[in-house]
């Protein structure tokens, strides 16, 4: 089966130049396969590079390594707990037993370089097969410059610049973060490496040691370079082409003019969600929602589930996204907001100022209770993070340092002119500026602090877990989560119902082949990574679900396209 008068023939097509877009590439060229791999964008890298770039990986190799005991079977245990029936259990099984196998193939194969992060703990402590560290993972640090050219379109994180001057990886963040001896000595060698680079500094470059998201996006450009792999940018797809039924190819604009692909192995789409797709999200998700809340890339607009569905392929899960609390700076950026909310001196409150959540509970959890809370016609959408002085002057909140860094004076004024940031001397005028009734405020306050000094929060639970005190100051006790309120000046933080992306799309199986409305395989396509129903449905098991997902079917799609088995090493 093949496409009528192609213009170019391979036998792997890629679309998309995230995580799985690119392990998906790397692992078809392994396997012996000639590959293609285009982007709508002028730029690569997809919501991959605005993430932290964490890897979920359970039972992976490099947990030894840190004295943690972990296996594929504990890692399902934990997964079919959470999941439940929503996924096929051979969907959930092929992720908890391969995830591991993905990540040693890509760290042998390529230049995917990942270790174990010991205290960053899996989300759920109740469930069987919880680990409370290990399975998430930090990419290695990689130096820009190593691309050459292709360094000039590789997509920028999100906070560059924003907080600090230089990058930092996952584990610097969390030492910085603690503001001890050991931190401002982490501090300080990272801002000696980053002012010792005399050529980046000469030209006013930005920190060329990438980390996070970013750097897991140049390790994977990198490998497809050495391998010669073309990647097309500013190359969006137009239609799929089938042949008796089959996928066997593309047509996708490339400079100007349409080209027939034919792909004999198969197409993988990984085009990420529909994040930016308002009527899409108006479509299948719950009201009010938009596109301007989301920390996705702007090419995920939701191509896989359209040229998906013009072929008859089945949805999965399009309500559900990764959700996370956001809020929108000045220029137009949007932030997620992971860590700030988690320290002691703060609460979220809606517009009847009540709390309704705990707020150190995971993001995609936090979330739901906004929507629940709005829905109840309280006013949640938007929602306000409210903290005092002394959390202002020891914290950082999202990209805003913390005061003893960076004083109220020295902000750009937009931040409060924008509504972003809101100041006040005390509650009730706090209140007044944000239409909340001041009474209200001051007795939700006021009885949250009662119960923080004595560290307890009976209405919620906040900081009883592993996960709440993570991003906690273990320096506060009896609770690192909780403190009370109680320093002028006040203030509140306009924080939406956002997201990293959505996780609705295709349905697929095990091997990631996309699926029809009667449960059919559509042979020929696969797809991976938000272009994908998620295999976690709609829960989110722990840091680096999205990236560690998206790589692993990804794997899996390619050595099925290819006719590889579990067992066999490509030659």
């Amino acid at each position: 089966m093949a496409v009528e008068n192609p213009d170019l023939t391979v036998d792997w097509l890629v679309v998309g130049t995230g995580a799985a877009g690119m392990t998906g590439a790397v692992v078809a060229h392994e396997s012996g396969g000639s590959v293609l791999v285009v982007e709508k964008e002028a730029v690569y890298g997809g919501t991959t590079a605005k993430s932290g770039g964490v890897a979920w990986i359970p039972g992976n190799h490099s947990q030894a390594e840190v004295g943690i005991r972990d296996s594929a079977e504990e890692g399902y245990a934990y997964l079919k707990g959470l999941i439940g029936n929503s996924v096929s259990d051979a969907r959930i099984r092929a992720y908890a037993t391969r995830a591991s196998e993905m990540l040693a193939f890509m760290m042998k194969h390529s230049h995917v370089a990942y270790s174990a992060l010991p205290k960053y703990m899996d989300y759920y402590e109740h469930l069987p097969g919880y680990k409370s560290g290990g399975r998430s993972m930090d990419n290695a640090p990689i130096d820009l410059r190593k691309l050459g050219a292709d360094a000039a379109t590789i997509r920028l994180g999100h906070y560059d610049g924003l907080l600090l001057p230089f990058n930092v990886t996952v584990e610097e963040g969390q030492s910085l973060q603690e503001m001890n001896a050991a931190a401002y000595l982490t501090g300080l060698r990272l801002l000696l490496c980053y002012l010792l680079d005399i050529p980046a500094r000469l030209k006013r470059q930005r920190d060329n040691r990438l980390t996070l998201g970013p750097a897991l996006v140049a390790r994977l450009r990198l490998s497809l370079q050495e391998r010669n792999i073309p990647l097309w940018l500013n190359s969006p797809v137009r239609e799929l082409l089938l042949n008796d039924g089959r996928v066997c190819g593309a047509l996708v604009e490339h400079e100007g003019k349409m080209q027939r692909i034919h792909a004999r192995r198969g197409v993988l789409l990984a085009t990420g969600g529909f994040s930016h797709n308002a009527a899409m999200r108006q479509q299948y998700q719950r009201a009010p929602i938009g596109s301007e809340w989301t920390a996705a890339a702007p090419g995920a607009t939701g191509d896989a589930v359209t040229m998906g569905t013009q072929i008859g392929a089945a949805l999965g899960f399009m309500d559900c996204a990764w959700w996370s609390p956001t809020y929108t700076i000045p220029d137009g950026r949007v932030m997620a907001l992971i860590a700030g909310k988690s320290n002691p001196g703060s609460i979220m409150v809606n517009r009847l100022g009540k709390r309704f959540a705990n707020e150190a509970q995971p993001y995609e959890d936090l979330v739901k209770a906004q929507y629940d809370s709005d829905t109840r016609g309280e006013g949640a959408i938007p929602c306000y993070l409210v903290f005092d002085a002394t959390y202002r002057g020891k914290y950082a909140v999202g990209h805003l340092k913390p005061g003893k860094v960076e004083q109220d004076a020295k902000l750009s004024p937009d931040i409060f002119e924008s509504g972003l940031l809101t100041k006040a001397d005390t509650l009730e005028t706090l209140a007044g500026k944000l239409q909340i009734d001041p009474g209200a405020l001051v007795e939700t306050v006021e009885s949250f602090n009662r119960h923080a000094r004595k560290g307890e929060d009976p209405e919620f639970g906040r900081g009883e877990t592993e996960h709440d005190r993570y991003y906690a100051d273990k320096k506060v006790s009896p609770n690192p989560s909780l403190g009370p309120l109680e320093t002028a000046p006040f203030y509140a933080l306009r924080c939406d119902p956002g997201d990293l992306d959505t996780k609705g799309g295709l349905l697929c199986d095990e091997y990631a082949r996309v699926l029809n409305a009667s449960g059919d395989v559509i042979e020929g396509l696969y797809a991976a990574g938000n272009a994908s129903a998620a295999v976690m449905g709609n829960t989110y098991p722990g840091a680096g679900s999205t990236i560690g997902s998206a790589m692993t079917f990804a794997y899996i799609a390619a050595r099925h396209a290819f006719d590889i088995s579990e067992e066999q090493e490509p030659a």
